[in-house]
């Protein structure tokens, strides 16, 4: 359950991250030809009469970018449809994953499967010690029985006892076999257990780092979007140039699609930090 929960959660946060990509692309083609627009007003000035070439060359590349974002959503929206087993097939995302903060740490524990499955590896061995040294006692065994005596035309009942004397085999080879795997499946169990904790502790680091990443990916953001706003009065009043203003529309786009990356990557550590304790992702999240 915990594997297939951590599956789903990261088809629908791929899902998500498309989707935004997606619109992105189109807010970029949007910016390109209100960018356009502006440069026109001063290709007919004469101000910059090379602006139409570096323009088209701007809308081609975001009209490329917009259909490779949206055939990219398409075909994450097909995995989500097939992975969560839905009769339609999903054209939107209602609810963001993205934006969902990570759950509470729990409380440190190493029952991840692989320690449960050393656990049992260990419990079986124990018991096959106490097996053998069962097998190693004698097997004391009774009987009663009916003897007919046809001469004095009398019946006797008979009482037999049997027990075996291991003078020479007391099984001590079978014990010391099972002592030697008992000996193998504890050192498995402690070995499992180390694993979980360091895996555990590098993955709570993943999650404080990405954390860290959303964080300075939406201050990037911010000073990006400030920048191409400051760009565009610039271009507007004749003091930078076309590929100043494409430069910080670039930079804006980037700054967005990073933002996206981050919280997506986000998701990926809150899902592999779930699945070493053993819960769904973001369960008990506020």
């Amino acid at each position: 359950m915990v594997d297939a929960a951590g599956r789903l959660a990261l088809v629908y946060a791929d899902a998500e991250a498309a989707e935004r990509r997606a619109t992105l692309a189109e807010e970029n083609l949007s910016l390109t030809l209100a960018d356009a627009r502006a440069a026109l007003v001063l290709v007919e000035e004469g101000r910059e009469p090379l602006l139409r070439g570096i323009q088209g060359e701007s809308e081609a590349a975001a009209r490329a970018g917009l259909d490779e974002a949206i055939a990219e959503r398409d075909a994450a929206f097909a995995r989500l449809t097939a992975v969560a087993m839905l009769i339609e097939p999903v054209t939107t995302i209602e609810a963001s994953l993205l934006d969902q903060a990570p759950a509470a740490a729990l409380a440190p524990t190493d029952q991840t499967p692989s320690v449960r499955v050393a656990e049992a590896e260990r419990s079986a061995a124990e018991s096959r010690i106490a097996v053998e040294r069962t097998r190693s006692r004698p097997d004391v065994s009774a009987s009663v029985g009916l003897r007919r005596y046809e001469a004095e035309d009398a019946t006797a009942l008979t009482f037999g006892l049997s027990l075996p004397l291991p003078l020479f085999d007391r099984n001590r080879g079978n014990i010391e076999a099972a002592q030697a795997d008992f000996r193998a499946a504890d050192a498995r169990l402690m070995t499992a257990r180390q694993e979980a904790q360091a895996d555990r502790a590098a993955a709570q680091a993943r999650l404080r780092a990405s954390v860290s990443r959303v964080n300075a990916a939406d201050a990037g953001v911010r000073s990006a979007e400030e920048a191409y706003r400051l760009s565009r009065i610039g271009f507007e009043a004749g003091r930078i140039s076309q590929l100043e203003l494409r430069a910080t529309r670039t930079a804006l786009v980037n700054a967005r699609t990073a933002a996206v990356d981050a919280r997506l990557a986000r998701v990926r550590a809150e899902i592999d930090l779930a699945r070493q304790d053993g819960r769904a992702p973001f369960q008990g999240a506020q």
